[in-house]
């Protein structure tokens, strides 16, 4: 066990890291407190329109379709803690003056709507940034292992930030728990302030004006080249689209079909982030660069679950299969991250990242309003399950694809338990 231990949380030991990590999770506790309780205040300031909702949600994205790729071109030219630092700050001051609207009571719908897509233009800078900079804080022998600790450590920050939420909305009212969550938002920027330069694993940037121009359209031909980058990437842009669109579906689901208060609401996020902790830290102890096979099962199976979580008839039925569900979208989504991670060169990095942050989070402008309607017109549980079944039929498709392509087989194995396993054509 303790061996055990000291291989998942290996990347620990690196203090940089160390403090990436920690100001990573006490930020995102707060900003899943205030996504959490920014859906039920829109809903308050709606009449429960879901479409409002998923208004909201496409305007907190909208930003990543239009600045995630120049974010990325930043990134692989200027030095990627002092964009951190910036990007943080600016989150922090927008964050802080919803919280004076929402505390003081003069808050309005189209407020919300306002700051809702400028914290997403702060959010399209800082996250492939974030998810480059992984990489200089440990080097690319632990860097599965980061990428691992990341993603538990932004699915610790989802148990823990809409469970305190959906108590502390009941207990204290929306205003104070924007508060905190403006509050909690500093850290990163005291935490990459503590950083040492020195400690990073990276190349002295040269002057200014001998920089390589780090253009967007060769990081868009480097990708294009490469059908391993290409495929977890069109899975991961049409399954973002279609199913992971949770922040709003379950908030529709547990005040429109089930009729339950903000606790209640809270309990799913926390189910589905129960079971994306467990997903995130399955893959912690992985060394190298996953197969195609394990994206492409994890994406099967994340169809499948979905579906089921929409045509589940009980709300305890629902609370039972997010785990699930949780576990493998995150298993898939950090399987995919790390495929295209370890198989990308370093000066290409900043922004094959960024085209990954825009198909993982740039389709949710598209999906959101659209996942609204359908939820406010044929119910939250068929905007899930038509999501669901559209990931399982995109997923199964591209496994299809690829064993025609490698000539490969899949063979079912029933002793000493049921298992899927891939026959190579030399094998055969």
């Amino acid at each position: 066990m303790r061996a055990k231990l000291s291989t998942t949380f290996q990347s620990l030991t690196v203090r940089n890291y160390r403090l990436f990590a920690t100001g990573q999770l006490i930020k995102l506790i707060g900003v899943w407190m205030m996504f959490t309780t920014q859906d039920w205040l829109v809903l308050d300031l709606s009449d429960n329109s879901a479409s409002a909702l998923g208004v909201v949600i496409a305007l907190q994205f909208t930003p990543v379709l239009l600045l995630t790729l120049l974010s990325g071109r930043l990134a692989d030219r200027y030095d990627k803690r002092v964009l951190l630092f910036v990007a943080n700050c600016t989150w922090s001051v927008l964050a802080l003056g919803m919280s004076v609207l929402v505390i003081t009571g003069i808050v309005q719908l189209w407020h919300v709507f306002v700051f809702a897509g400028l914290l997403g233009v702060a959010n399209a800078v800082e996250t492939p940034v974030r998810q480059s900079f992984v990489s200089e804080l440990v080097g690319t022998p632990l860097l599965p292992n980061a990428l691992a600790l990341s993603a538990a450590t932004f699915n610790s920050a989802r148990i823990i930030g809409p469970a305190v939420a959906g108590v502390s909305i009941a207990l204290f009212d929306v205003g104070p728990v924007f508060v905190f969550s403006a509050l909690c938002s500093v850290a990163p920027v005291i935490f990459v302030v503590l950083m040492r330069p020195a400690e990073l694993h990276r190349e002295e940037l040269p002057p200014l004006a001998e920089r390589g121009s780090a253009r967007v359209i060769d990081g868009l031909r480097y990708v294009a080249r490469r059908s391993d980058l290409i495929l977890p990437m069109v899975l991961m842009s049409v399954m973002g689209l279609a199913l992971f669109n949770f922040q709003l579906t379950l908030s529709a689901l547990a005040k429109t079909t089930f009729n339950t208060g903000a606790a209640s609401f809270g309990l799913f996020t926390t189910a589905l982030a129960v079971g994306a902790l467990a997903g995130a830290l399955a893959g912690s102890g992985r060394r190298s660069r996953p197969s195609v096979w394990t994206v492409l099962g994890a994406a099967v199976a994340t169809g499948v679950c979905g579906t089921l979580v929409g045509l589940a008839p009980t709300y305890w039925l629902v609370v039972l299969l997010l785990p699930l569900t949780g576990f493998f979208m995150v298993f898939f989504a950090q399987a995919s991250n790390q495929r295209v991670q370890l198989g990308v060169d370093a000066a290409f990095r900043g922004r094959v990242m960024a085209l990954w942050v825009l198909v993982f989070l740039g389709s949710n402008p598209v999906g959101a309003p659209i996942i609204g309607w359908i939820a406010e017109r044929f119910g939250a549980g068929a905007s899930i399950w038509i999501g669901g079944l559209i990931s399982l039929a995109t997923a199964g498709t591209a496994l299809i694809w690829q064993l025609h392509r490698t000539g490969t087989r899949l063979r079912l194995r029933i002793l000493p338990m049921p298992r899927f396993y891939v026959v190579h054509p030399a094998d055969m």
